[in-house]
């Protein structure tokens, strides 16, 4: 024990009897996360090919979007979620069996925790946004608004202290917060259904790609127009021309049925991924295995389910049935459909429900960094731990800069399917259980991350010899760090075993 740390020594479970069913917490946690309109409004337009996800039509979209929700939920959550339930430990004490006491300070601990103020900072400029445009406040025209701004900066700030203090309260308060607010989401998404379901007929599809087909080549018609305004004006001698943009774009085939369903399983998965790892945290307060697969189950695979799917029926139907404006086409964002779908009296009222909507997800980025703070910084008060982090996001959103990173997110975002990878593997050699915290950096783990993450990002990298030929980055980086950390467990490359104090009553292995 005298080898340990402080933030495992002074790790302590969760009480049994503090524990709660699975709709009273993991469940209605994560369809705050899954339910977010940031998350499925993104979900149609794919790649940008014609057609959006819909290009090889209704069917494969689908299957893709239950693949993704099934592959949330069983291989990236359910073993750190069991080994949280197990332990009553979040992920960071948890985490130091796979990447050794030294090393998961790092990874998953704190890198985890820092990571969250990022997605609070993301949450509350886009938020803030919303509002002002809903209530046409600080606002620069009829169309954009001025952010960063007094008026814009005012509300970020307020939304993050308040994200922050609720998350601060724990995992049964973000659940409160997340019991009602998400189905905001989700009533939208159902009441849009209705009223475009008439158009998901044989043809929806094709007008659906025809539509993007026109919206792609329409600004290239355009630019090219104006270029050659001013060439008439150059000498006439000149090289070549490029084949026109216009005709590039009507070129530009839709995806096939199996591209389609790559195409979401990365999506989907990519953007999951970290809030998998952080289900060591959420599942620390389930009371057995149970309520870990039901939490999963709903709060995950079926709120993914209902959110991506529904989405994509959206837009297919809508343009089915022609509801779509001349303003709109090729647009494949539920969202901005809705003044189409359900008229334009409603859209103020709507967007403010949506922001409102939002506030879950931000609890939850706020309790993640919390629970790493407390666990890593143990002799740090939490306030001002997540104080410090919180004053970082409201600086990232009222200045506007996180608005210029969000690719940002999809890079931490592949880099956890090793992560949950490694930790599969740990679980499973270890006789599904928790083994305890291991010495120093443990090789196997953090060969197998760096291995996983290479894959991951190939194509954001430029890797030679990868980019571009690795389907479904998030899945095959999970693969690549559950493959090799097995072999290099085997091979005797885990780190020496370290004594764990005596936790108390903990829950079943599963």
């Amino acid at each position: 024990m005298a080898s340990l740390p402080d933030y495992v020594a002074s790790a302590r479970p969760v009480p049994q009897d503090q524990r709660a069913a699975w709709y009273k917490t993991t469940a209605q946690t994560y369809a705050g996360i899954m339910l977010w309109f940031a998350f499925w409004q993104s979900i149609p337009a794919g790649d940008g090919s014609p057609g959006g996800v819909l290009g090889a039509g209704i069917g494969p979209a689908l299957i893709g979007i239950v693949l993704a929700g099934l592959a949330c939920h069983f291989l990236f959550y359910l073993v750190p979620a069991l080994l949280g339930m197990q332990t009553g430990l979040p992920l960071y004490v948890v985490g130091t069996s796979t990447y050794g006491v030294q090393g998961g300070l790092y990874m998953p601990g704190f890198l985890m925790g820092v990571l969250q103020f990022g997605w609070l900072a993301f949450n509350c400029y886009f938020v803030s946004e919303m509002l002002c445009r809903a209530f046409a406040i600080g606002m620069a025209d009829a169309t954009d608004v001025a952010v960063p701004g007094a008026i814009h900066g005012a509300i970020a700030a307020v939304w993050a202290v308040s994200a922050a203090f609720v998350g601060l309260k724990g995992i049964q308060y973000v659940a409160r917060v997340a019991s009602f607010l998400p189905l905001i989401c989700l009533i939208l998404l159902i009441a849009m259904f209705f009223a475009t379901a008439g158009g998901l007929g044989a043809d929806a599809t094709q007008k659906v790609i025809d539509a993007s087909k026109a919206a792609a080549a329409a600004p290239a018609e355009d630019a090219e127009a104006d270029e050659k305004a001013d060439d008439d004006t150059a000498v006439a001698e000149e090289l070549p021309a490029p084949e026109p943009e216009a005709e590039k774009a009507e070129k530009k085939e839709p995806l096939g049925g199996v591209a389609v369903i790559l195409l979401l399983v990365a999506a989907i998965t990519g953007f999951f991924a970290t809030a998998g790892a952080a289900g060591t945290d959420i599942a620390s307060n389930n009371r057995n295995a149970g309520d870990v697969q039901l939490g999963g189950l709903t709060g995950i695979a079926l709120a993914t389910i209902l959110s991506c799917g529904l989405a994509v029926l959206v837009i297919a139907g809508a343009y089915g049935k022609d509801m779509v404006s001349a303003a709109n086409q090729g647009e494949m964002n539920p969202v901005a459909l809705i003044g189409d779908v359900l008229g334009e009296g409603n859209v103020k009222w709507i967007t403010i429900l949506l922001a409102v909507s939002s506030f879950p997800p931000a609890c939850f980025s706020a309790f993640i960094a919390a629970n790493s703070f407390r666990t890593t910084l143990p002799k740090v008060n939490p306030f001002i731990s997540v104080g410090i982090g919180t004053a970082v996001s409201i600086v990232l959103a009222v200045t506007g800069v996180i608005a210029d990173v969000l690719g940002f997110f999809g890079f931490i975002a592949a880099t956890f399917g090793p992560v949950c990878g490694a930790m599969a593997a740990d679980y499973l050699l270890a006789g599904r259980k928790w083994p305890g915290p291991r010495a120093g950096l443990n090789v196997a783990g953090w060969v197998s991350w760096v291995a996983g993450a290479v894959v991951g990002l190939a194509d954001a990298l430029h890797i030679p010899g990868l980019e571009g030929n690795v389907p479904c980055p998030p899945l095959a980086a999970l693969v690549v760090g559950f493959v090799l950390y097995f072999l290099l467990a085997k091979a005797g490359m885990e780190g020496r075993k370290l004594e764990m104090p005596s936790m108390g009553d903990t829950a079943e292995s599963a």
